[in-house]
């Protein structure tokens, strides 16, 4: 997810060991910074991650795949 993105919507898995931007932008990420490597991140939470990266509160979601691009 690129920084400012508001690609909140639907579900997304969250496998780190996947992610192409690793392990560069692990430190820099949400995910990383409030959770730790973890598994499936619902709508719920992925709209948390938004307002609270977008408050500059937390790092935005850096995930990257392969399959899906940016998330």
């Amino acid at each position: 997810m690129s920084e400012g993105s508001d690609s909140t919507s639907g579900d997304i898995s969250i496998d780190c060991g996947s992610c192409l931007a690793r392990p560069a932008a692990c430190g820099d990420c949400i995910v990383t910074v409030l959770l730790g490597p973890i598994g499936m991140v619902g709508q719920e939470e992925r709209v948390a991650f938004a307002v609270l990266a977008d408050s500059g509160l937390v790092p935005p979601l850096r995930l990257v795949t392969g399959d899906q691009g940016v998330a």
